[in-house]
């Protein structure tokens, strides 16, 4: 990802696969990159490894407020980026935030699943719209054809179960089936294609992720990776993405997913 500029911002950084991207990003050589990690509270005991994380990088990372669910929180963390960023623009966009309640079908709350989709769907498409201007002057001033994470590039984390394929086997799998999630990450997945046909005209390319199962606060205990994993392959995936990935769904290593 390296270029003349390589301005990242990775939403839901204060743990878990956001927290390790950021980490893992300030420790690789890329010349004048400057990394916001954005968290819906900088302040709290939670960013707590964030802020020390970003002390130890001073001038790279940026750590801000921004709550997906929360609009004016969005447009205003895009206005601080775009006051850093100026005509270089935004690279990499890495809309990670997210939420999983673990429901059925049968004992779903709907306050759970509409907050799942705010943040999952509604979110993300929000976060988007609002860094796109910078993605634009990004992909503008590159001078480089075709596409790629260091010209302009929308990764959105998603999910193997949210694949409709799979879910007869995974389902089965699972005693709690973690409906909400699975239906907004499937969402997710259509908002991005749709975004990829969309923006292609304007070089930005919009590609979907899946980390993997990640021994995280969201993927629990018995996930089959650790973050650290997760992220390397993730970003090893992204620094070779072209315009033959734009619109398409993988995982943390590179092999296609069906929808």
């Amino acid at each position: 990802m390296a270029g003349k500029s390589c301005n990242i911002l990775i939403t839901g950084a204060n743990r878990g696969l956001g927290l390790e991207m950021v980490k893992q990003l300030a420790e690789k050589s890329i010349p004048n990159r400057k990394i916001f990690a954005c968290c819906r509270d900088p302040s709290a005991p939670k960013a707590k490894s964030l802020q020390e994380l970003a002390k130890k990088h001073p001038g790279v990372i940026h750590v801000l407020r921004l709550d997906v669910a929360d609009l004016s929180s969005i447009q205003e963390s895009a206005k601080k980026v775009g006051s850093i960023v100026g005509k270089d623009g935004l690279n990499l966009l890495v809309n990670n935030a997210g939420m999983a309640p673990w429901d059925n079908t049968e004992n779903f709350k709907l306050k759970d699943m509409q907050d799942t989709f705010n943040t999952n769907v509604v979110g993300t498409m929000m976060v988007t719209k609002e860094f796109l201007p910078y993605l634009r002057e990004a992909a503008k001033s590159s001078g480089k054809p075709g596409m790629s994470c260091c010209k302009a590039a929308v990764i959105n984390i998603s999910t193997i179960l949210s694949s409709i394929s799979y879910a007869p086997a995974n389902i089965s799998l699972f005693p709690v089936v973690a409906v909400s999630y699975r239906l907004s990450k499937a969402a997710l997945n259509m908002l991005t294609v749709c975004q990829s046909q969309e923006f292609k005209k304007d070089g930005i390319l919009f590609t979907l992720v899946h980390p993997g199962w990640v021994r995280t606060d969201m993927g629990g205990p018995d996930g089959e990776i650790d973050a650290p994993e997760s992220v390397s392959g993730m970003l090893r995936v992204m620094e070779s993405l072209t315009e033959k990935n734009n619109g398409a769904f993988l995982d943390y290593k590179g092999e296609t997913l069906p929808w």
